[in-house]
């Protein structure tokens, strides 16, 4: 029974009923050992199991601390039969996780949707309830998965329950502080068992803080007088850690050897094997339970009494023990914990348990035994070498801070050993540096190397900067390297910011983009279309690198790559796509300690904000964007926090605010602008530049736009040429030229613009029968995307133009939520449940949940008119896409 929980009951019963009700989410119990939190576990679990919800628990075991997927395995074990119905990038993931499968290189944020995914066809019947007890000794890769999908957990019938104790971070997750009962509450405890005197219940309320566990152990060692008030009690009152010692001090050799071999393994025949029969005592003594051949401690703080009462060598000997009974990770383990000294032989085991975890996708516990191997390692190079890998699996486990202190590490032992491994450990700083540190020292570290990769990663880097002559002169370094994909993308790339001659190389190098998998590759590919002026290209190529990354698991580096996707979402005019893909990358790269990550997709969002009108947030986006990417000399991102804010004022009609915006961009050096930027905001700029009666600035921007995009064969890109010339066009030669826009435009959100700006044309030379049309499908355009400045603006100008306009239609760009808008593209795409969850990191039980929802929305009640409504709500711009492809 429990006592005084009044609070903790109502938080676990509205954890329940929500999630019965479709409403999934976790709650996290925080408190000191003996506080009740077990127990508070217990009533949920009776609670669930009365109104029929299934119910899984792990309880977190400190001597599996180090098994990669230890508790993963104890949790999911009863439902693996569930697996089958799992997207086949996930299943997989998970089924090598949990040793079902041999899978290699497992993705964490893979095994993470596949656990959200099996959690959900768990739930499917009544409701799902997990149970994590302990979670601070539960292995670091079960931890991460099940935390992944607690913090994603919405639309699934599942609620997830930690308990947890010490400082254990659990990122995301609600929590609930348990403290002491009250003196109330302790002393109907205490009355449960015997007559306490109303004295005596004051006084053991204070000396245990209301602590449960310690004022039923400590009461049964008090004697009836102190009990009545009659004789002191001792003080300080004997409990917890203390009170078990007694308990087990009491113990024959043989039982406390027993319960010494019980707290490094838990299964009881192991147990036996090592130490002997001594269970009948124990479980006399009350320390002890049996459970489907396992032997659980009745609680943390024996087994902390255990070893307590234990020497250091007794320790010892019974991992030496154990170590020649058990094989693979677990003598690994148990070996590492008996060395006194380094040792080869064991560092070597240890290396090995590293590589499988790591295999599994544990690359947190690959971190955690590579750090010891590190430490057991005679050699000095070779130790450098494994603290090199545990800084790669602990920067991939998300734990930046721990990578960075391997790699120094790593660094110091390697100054005077070979230059391979040097060079290994300055790319992993660079690549360490870029993703959450100063990009421009990414730069000087990175730029050190000769390889083609390092040269690669050091123009990365400095593109990120906006360094033109770092790009430059490492496109002239890559150059001496034998042609393929990389070296010409990296050489032709650094041609074109020196003197546009690159193009015959990115062209050469995009001839080869279909046969890409990887994508990183993409990704590449990605800028070469960009350089080439060619956004669209590049566009499709990051929308690959995305699919690329989701189902094959570019370990690590999906917030990375969802930078891109997002970011091409926009500029295919998909502004609730954008902002979703934006937000998932947002919590992916928080989680994982990317801190400049975080800042690309804040200003992508900014961006996404200026577009849609919303002023306080697009600020706010910016700012913050600005707040990491101006110290961290990331210029691209700099760049693009100033876009937005450039952008907004142009959509609001602060022609001067916005001209003054683009030309800083423009002027901007490296760590705080980008030429990218520049080049792609041009036509923006030669609009705002006009706009605010600044010709020669306009037609200055417009002559630099025609260098950059020389190379272009798009149409996306000609159309965007010919709106500029349009603009800067004399009165009648405009006409061909915006007509030569529409014509070639396949982005909505751009054709909407050019359309308002030859309509604004049409209505100023008395035209107005023609600039309505224009305008009203300017207009149609920007409401339906959520452009709401812009169009206002065309409104406005429709007004003027002698029509007023009719309120906005439904369409699925204004009626779904960004996630429902997803799903509902791909499926109109044809993709299945399993292949959506697949791209998008969900259940198949949760995109059909969406489209549940979605059908009643659009009116529709199948697939195939799905398809076709979103047909016919998009732009035609198939052909554009096609010819794009073959460019």
């Amino acid at each position: 029974m429990l006592y005084g929980r009044a609070a903790e009951t109502t938080a676990v019963t509205l954890l329940l009923d929500s999630a019965r009700d479709g409403e999934g989410g976790a709650l996290a119990l925080r408190g000191e050992a003996g506080v009740g939190k077990s127990a508070l576990l217990d009533l949920a679990a009776s609670l669930a199991a009365a109104s029929g919800m299934r119910v899984l628990r792990a309880d977190g075991i400190e001597p599996e601390s180090d098994l990669a997927f230890a508790a993963l395995h104890q949790l999911l074990r009863p439902v693996t039969g569930l697996l089958d119905a799992l997207p086949g990038p996930q299943r997989d993931a998970l089924s090598a996780a949990l040793g079902l499968a041999d899978t290699p290189h497992s993705d964490r944020f893979l095994v993470g949707a596949g656990v959200l995914s099996l959690l959900a066809e768990a739930a499917a019947a009544d409701g799902l309830l997990c149970l994590v007890d302990d979670v601070q000794w539960v292995d670091r890769a079960s931890a991460d998965a099940l935390l992944f999908a607690a913090r994603r957990l919405r639309t699934e019938r599942v609620a997830v329950l930690f308990s947890v104790r010490g400082d254990a971070l659990l990122k995301g997750v609600p929590e609930l502080r348990v403290g002491g009962l009250d003196e109330e509450s302790c002393a109907a405890l205490l009355a449960s068992g015997g007559p306490v005197a109303p004295d005596v219940v004051r006084r053991l309320t204070a000396l245990t803080g209301g602590n449960p566990l310690v004022l039923r152990e400590g009461v049964a060692a008090l004697s009836p007088a102190q009990l009545a008030g009659q004789a002191p009690l001792p003080d300080p009152l004997p409990g917890g850690a203390q009170l078990f010692g007694e308990q087990v001090a009491r113990l024959s050799p043989e039982a406390r050897r027993f319960l010494l071999v019980a707290s490094l393994e838990a299964e009881l025949a192991l147990v036996v094997r090592a130490a002997g029969e001594a269970l009948h005592e124990v479980e006399a003594a009350g320390l002890v339970t049996v459970a489907d051949g396992t032997v659980r401690f009745r609680h943390p703080l024996v087994r902390s009494a255990v070893h307590a009462a234990a020497t250091s060598a007794e320790v010892r000997d019974a991992h030496v023990t154990l170590a020649g009974l058990v094989d693979g990770d677990r003598r690994a383990l148990h070996l590492a914990a008996a060395a006194l000294a380094p040792d080869e032989t064991v560092a070597a085991e240890l290396t090995a348990a590293a590589a499988r975890a790591r295999t599994r996708g544990g690359h947190g516990d690959a971190a955690t035994a590579l750090a010891r191997a590190a430490e057991l390692t005679p050699d000095p190079l070779r130790k450098a070498e494994r603290l090199k890998d545990a800084a790669t699996a602990a920067w991939l486990a998300g734990r930046p801070g721990q990578a960075q202190t391997h790699l120094a590490e790593a660094r110091e032992l390697a100054e005077h050993g070979e230059g391979g491994l040097l060079e290994e450990i300055a790319q992993l700083r660079g690549r360490f540096e870029l993703n959450s540190g100063d990009a421009s020292e990414a730069v000087r570290i990175l730029a050190a190397g000769d390889g083609i990769e390092m040269l690669a990663d050091a123009s990365e880097a400095a593109s990120y900067v906006g360094d033109v002559a770092a790009i430059v002169e490492l496109g002239r370094r890559a150059r001496a390297h034998p042609p393929g994909f990389l070296r010409d993308v990296v050489a032709g790339i650094g041609a074109m910011l020196e003197d546009g001659s690159g193009g015959e190389l990115l062209r050469g190098a995009l001839a080869h983009t279909g046969e890409l998998t990887l994508a990183a590759e993409l990704l590449w590919g990605s800028a070469a279309a960009s350089y080439l002026g060619e956004a669209d290209v590049s566009a499709e190529l990051v929308e690959r690198a995305g699919r690329a990354a989701r189902v094959s698991g570019m370990v690590g580096q999906l917030p990375v790559v969802l930078e891109f996707v997002a970011t091409g979402e926009r500029f295919k005019g998909r502004l609730s796509e954008s902002a979703a893909v934006a937000e998932e990358g947002l919590q992916l790269a928080r989680e994982a300690g990317y801190t400049n990550s975080v800042a690309a997709h804040l200003a992508n969002l900014a961006v996404v904000a200026a577009l849609r009108g919303e002023e306080e947030r697009c600020r706010e986006l910016a700012e913050e964007a600005l707040s990491i990417a101006v110290p961290h000399r990331i210029g691209l991102r700099a760049g693009v926090a100033g876009y937005a804010l450039a952008l907004l004022d142009l959509g609001l009609g602060r022609y001067a605010a916005a001209h003054a915006r683009f030309a800083a961009l423009a002027a901007a050096g490296p760590g705080a602008g980008h030429p990218t930027v520049t080049w792609r905001s041009t036509p923006d700029r030669v609009e705002a530049a006009l706009a605010a009666g600044e010709h020669e600035a306009a037609a200055e921007a417009l002559a630099a736009y025609e260098q950059w995009v020389a190379n272009a064969v798009t149409d996306e890109a000609r159309a965007l040429l010919a709106r500029c010339r349009a603009l800067l066009a004399a009165p009648g030669a405009d006409a061909e030229l915006f007509e030569e826009a529409l014509r070639r435009h396949g982005e909505p959100m751009e054709r909407a613009r050019t359309a308002l700006l030859y309509g604004e044309r049409l209505r100023r030379a008395q035209r107005p029968g023609q600039a309505r049309n224009h305008l009203r499908a300017a207009l149609e355009t920007f409401e339906r995307l959520g452009a709401a400045p812009w169009a206002e603006r065309a409104r406005g100008e429709l007004r003027a133009a002698g029509e007023a306009a009719r309120p906005a239609a439904d369409d699925p760009e204004t009626v779904l939520t960004p996630q429902e808008l997803r799903i509902a593209r791909l499926v109109a795409e044809g993709a299945s449940s399993k292949e959506v969850a697949a791209r998008l990191f969900l259940s198949p039980r949760t995109v059909e949940y969406h489209l549940y929802k979605i059908y009643p929305k659009l009116g529709i009640t199948t697939r195939t008119e799905l398809a076709g409504l979103l047909v016919k709500a998009s732009s035609p711009t198939e052909g554009v896409r096609a010819r794009a492809g073959q460019a």
